[in-house]
């Protein structure tokens, strides 16, 4: 594996290979686990080059202190890829990404998109999430963008930006990967004590709760349901919504026919938890 540190020195390599097979890209801010290592796998059997990078990135953290404790792993991230057979390492400091500073920069119009769930929760952070992976995507050029939908609302976001931006990259987004009590694999979940890592599953299960009590009609007694579900194991929810699983539009009502998305965030003790879950049926995201 290749490691690059240097945009430059990146892009011209690239130039190089330009014509020559397909390239596909998994932006990430390490702390890799089993998630990232399954979207790399996944580009492997579809791209004749792989590229990871890691770069945590300043600007979508709207918590200062969330930034200093994300968990940073260089070593055994690069130990990881290795192992993978990630073909090029992006491995970029805060002053190569941002040469004039992290302030200013584009303004992306997201819509609704940014105004609802985490954009309500985390103002800023989907305009700093566009910036730096519109950034990133420039830079490599990939054919295709691997995601993993456990981030199901950044997913959207992206997507978004890049038919802002008309770039030509084509967004695959992958399955969320799992441990085996169902807890949705996270660099957060190393910050969980042993005791809320037994509780974290909770989030899961409120979600398997949505998944076989959807009925058609009114969703709000759904909704609480769930709610109370989390506060009863000890969880601060932020939200339990039901929405359109292609649209994100929070749904009040169901039709019965609409592919229909459950996602959640909770905190349990310091620690926020995402996740998400297609209720009704196998909807083509990609």
């Amino acid at each position: 594996m290749i490691i690059f540190k240097k945009t430059s020195l990146l892009k011209n390599y690239l130039s190089g290979l330009r014509g020559r097979g397909r390239i596909g890209f998994v932006p990430t801010m390490g702390a890799l686990h089993q998630g990232h290592l399954q979207l790399v796998a996944r580009s492997l059997q579809e791209s004749d080059l792989t590229l990871c990078s890691i770069f945590v990135n300043p600007t979508q953290f709207n918590d200062p202190q969330d930034f200093k404790k994300y968990p940073i792993s260089i070593e055994s991230d690069i130990e990881m890829l290795e192992k993978q057979g990630c073909d090029i390492l992006f491995l970029p400091s805060v002053e190569e990404i941002y040469p004039s500073g992290t302030g200013g920069g584009l303004h992306y119009e997201l819509g609704e998109l940014e105004q609802i769930l985490e954009g309500k929760f985390r103002p800023g952070h989907f305009q700093g999430v566009s910036r730096v992976v519109d950034i990133l995507v420039s830079t490599v050029e990939p054919d295709h963008l691997y995601l993993g939908q456990k981030d199901y609302q950044q997913c959207m976001v992206i997507r978004k930006m890049l038919e802002l931006t008309g770039k030509d990259t084509r967004l695959i987004i992958c399955e969320t990967v799992r441990e085996k009590d169902g807890l949705a694999m996270s660099s957060r979940n190393r910050r969980l004590g042993e005791p809320d890592r037994e509780k974290a599953v909770g989030i899961y299960h409120s979600l398997l709760f949505a998944q076989e009590n959807l009925r058609e009609g009114s969703l709000e007694e759904l909704k609480k349901r769930a709610l109370g579900m989390l506060e009863a194991e000890g969880f601060r929810p932020d939200y339990f919504e039901l929405a359109h699983a292609r649209t994100l539009q929070i749904l009040s009502h169901w039709n019965g026919e609409d592919p229909v998305v459950a996602i959640v965030a909770a905190f349990l003790g310091e620690v926020r938890l995402i996740d998400n879950m297609i209720l009704n049926s196998s909807v083509p995201i990609n």
